[in-house]
């Protein structure tokens, strides 16, 4: 079930609710008690494992591959 972020705007405090997306947008009750709540738009952070060593594809450097755009070329050939 997801997780969504609130913020009460009688107290300010900054809460989070797990429930369908159905219900992503109904009121929220806050910690405090309060029922004057809005949905804050979260962002998803993704992240990976770093290599510890160089890698093994073209570099820039090398002449190979890499097209600029807007991911440096992974994903336009």
């Amino acid at each position: 079930m997801p997780r969504y972020e609130y913020r009460c705007k009688a107290c300010g405090a900054t809460f989070e609710l797990r429930r369908p997306m159905a219900q992503s947008s109904a009121p929220a009750m806050c910690p405090q008690g309060h029922v004057d709540s809005v949905k804050l738009l979260s962002t998803v952070a993704v992240t990976g494992a770093a290599s510890a060593g160089p890698s093994s594809g073209p570099s820039r450097e090398s002449g190979g591959g890499g097209g600029g755009g807007c991911c440096g070329g992974g994903c336009c050939g």
